[in-house]
């Protein structure tokens, strides 16, 4: 036997037999993220169930010898020899790796007892032998080996990327085995902030025991940053520059509102969601600086904190991603473009009235996988944090600046620091801050300033400054369905002395604004406030799921005003069930009931207002068994159907 590891992520595999054997392969390929496809003449109500979701396809008939076509692997999983004899002699000839479950020594594989936590997987392997025995030494590794250990891992592993990133090549395997040999209790409890000073001490004490250090203790600035992949990587720039000044830096990771609140729209959240935590911390001196996205700033700063400086901006540009269409112009009608942006939607509106424009919110790496797992047929990004990550999606093209004005800032970093330390607001500036990018920002941000919108109205503004000195400004102000829009451009000559120009271009974005505002730009901005709220408006609904990726039903859902509490099974739950009633609870499979019923009977039972809703007869009975008898059951078992039968289940409920 030779043990290894295989990564299954979309790939197809078969299952043959439709019992509880093929039924707990299903459910550990389905963990490991493949495509499986189960043949058998009848199946558990679980795997008939999980039929419905779209990495399952259940044949039911005998199988085939060309079943095995295209398949990665293979398990033979009924109670008849005969067919599992020909599942392995198929499989055999087709030169695919095949698990025998009646007669593992026949086989080319066994499948172990396995305990994962976190990102450790323990197998436990008796060669087929002794699966009792197994069994009970995976409890024990359950014991002992619990959350803690799962935490321990994902902190070393976040620190293996910081190591990565930070730490010289030829001192990376030493800063790692320092770091590895933290308890197992000190490294669950540490968070992204702590992770980067715990690098940076095991890299001090590496240089302290060389002798390499002598007496030096370095004398850091902080800077508040998010946590975000962007956030991190444009934060590490910005640092490495200072860095080049003489001036080092620690990071204080913050989780700000925007990235808490991923389930609702940014215009439902509020203002400065990316922005607030970040200079809470510069005003309670728990930072010096705090780097930003220059477009999540808002049009205005709190009057004891300043932008020190604005970098040399990168491309402006607004850029199309897709995995199936090469461009916008090859989207069929009807197709469905993810942003949050009303700018971005109302320019993509406006150049197609016959796309649909849907909410997607999350980081860079957050959105393109949803766009990989078919969430929408496209979506649009800033080509500026594509290029900083070195991201991309099968198809790209970036708009042009005709198309699609972007958005205030947009391709630059804002410094942020406090104004009461302005030696330090020199060395920022010096450091860091790009003049002709500076002076195009401030033209952009005084125009956002004198309309008074921010990033919830459909506004976008973007300056070039050329090379005769001349800072051209183009704005734009749209409806918010794209229907109707004012745009103009206006341009002035800079003088040579910096207050001056800067002046300038401040004057230039204020004229700029109040032509678009009197010219109906000002009854845009007013037609374009948030209309009435979506049907499903606060409405708290429990839905479980036995995959280990956001529900399609918890998109569709939250599409239309729910708060959706997802439950998976295995995973923590970290949801508030009692800080407000549920308004319902949704069983769109039988494998769901045993993950809701095991934590939520107590509070059903006291929520006399919650209904009950599943989406076919056999989720309903395993629904009614556990003590869920549903109010409604969805006429077809798809998503579309499943989410109206909820949408009026409620709304009927509450008239």
């Amino acid at each position: 036997m030779y043990p290894i590891s295989l990564h299954l992520a979309e790939r197809a595999v078969l299952v043959v037999g439709g019992g509880p054997v093929a039924q707990r392969r299903l459910l550990g390929l389905l963990e490991a993220g493949a495509k499986v496809t189960v043949v058998a003449l009848n199946a558990t109500d679980i795997i008939q169930a999980l039929a419905h979701e779209e990495r399952v396809v259940f044949v039911q008939r005998a199988f085939l010898a060309s079943d095995v076509a295209g398949m990665a692997l293979v398990f033979a999983c009924t109670n008849d020899l005969a067919t599992n004899r020909a599942v392995r002699a198929a499989a055999h000839a087709a030169q695919i790796f095949c698990n025998d479950a009646a007669e593992h020594e026949q086989g080319d594989f066994v499948v172990p007892a396995i305990h994962r936590v976190g990102p450790l997987t323990f197998t436990v392997e008796t060669q087929g032998s002794s699966p009792s025995f197994a069994k009970r030494l995976r409890a024990e590794l359950e014991q002992h080996f619990g959350q803690a250990y799962g935490r321990a891992g994902e902190a070393l592993a976040q620190i293996r990327e910081l190591v990565k990133a930070t730490i010289p090549l030829e001192r990376r395997a030493a800063v790692m085995e320092r770091l590895a040999a933290h308890s197992v209790a000190e490294l669950a409890a540490m968070h992204l902030g702590d992770l980067e000073n715990a690098v940076e001490a095991a890299y001090q004490a590496e240089l302290h025991d060389e002798g390499s250090l002598g007496t030096f203790r370095p004398q850091a600035r902080v800077c508040a940053t998010r946590a975000s992949a962007l956030a991190l990587t444009q934060t590490r720039q910005v640092s490495a520059r200072l860095a080049l000044e003489g001036v080092a830096s620690t990071l204080l990771t913050v989780t700000s509102t925007g990235d808490r609140v991923t389930d609702r729209p940014l215009t439902e959240i509020g203002t400065s969601v990316f922005t607030s935590e970040l200079e809470h911390a510069l005003r309670e001196r728990r930072a010096d600086y705090a780097v930003h996205s220059c477009k999540d700033l808002p049009s205005t700063l709190p009057s004891d904190c300043t932008i020190a400086a604005i970098t040399q901006r990168v491309d402006a540009r607004d850029m199309f991603c897709s995995e199936v269409y090469p461009t916008f112009a090859d989207l069929p009608a009807g197709a469905r473009i993810g942003t949050s942006s009303p700018r971005r939607r109302a320019q993509l509106l406006a150049l197609r009235p016959d796309v649909v424009c849907v909410d997607l919110r999350g980081n860079i790496d957050t959105r393109l996988r949803l766009l990989r797992e078919g969430h929408a047929d496209a979506i649009v990004l800033a080509a500026a944090g594509l290029e900083r990550l070195g991201l991309r999606a099968r198809y790209m093209s970036a708009f042009t600046l005709e198309e699609c004005i972007p958005a205030v800032g947009q391709g630059a970093l804002a410094i942020e620091t406090r104004t009461d330390d302005p030696a330090w607001v020199a060395v920022l500036q010096q450091a860091l801050s790009d003049p002709a990018t500076h002076l195009a920002v401030l033209a952009e941000r005084a125009f956002l300033a004198e309309v008074k919108g921010g990033c919830h109205l459909p506004v976008g503004a973007h300056a070039r400054y050329e090379t005769d000195g001349r800072l051209q400004l183009e704005a734009i102000i749209l409806a918010a369905d794209g229907s109707a829009q004012v745009r103009d451009t206006r341009s002035v000559v800079l003088s040579g002395e910096h207050v001056a120009a800067c002046a300038q271009a401040e004057r230039l974005g204020r004229t700029l604004a109040r032509a678009l505002l009197d010219n109906g730009g000002q009854a845009l901005l007013v037609a374009s406030q948030p209309a009435e709220l979506p049907p499903l408006h606060g409405k708290r609904i429990l839905l479980g799921r036995t995959q280990d990726r956001r529900s399609r039903i918890a998109l569709a859902l939250q599409e239309i005003g729910a708060e959706v509490l997802e439950i998976g099974e295995g995973e923590r739950d970290d949801h508030d069930l009692d800080a407000a009633p549920i308004d319902a609870i949704l069983f769109p499979s039988s494998g769901s009931v045993a993950v809701i019923a095991a934590r939520t009977s107590a509070l059903f039972h006291a929520s006399a207002g919650t209904v009950v809703v599943a989406m076919g007869p056999a989720s309903a009975e395993a629904a009614t068994a556990a003590g869920f008898p549903p109010h409604t059951v969805s006429p077809k078992p798809d998503i579309a159907t499943f989410v109206q039968t909820v949408t009026t289940t409620l709304l009927g409920q509450a008239r």
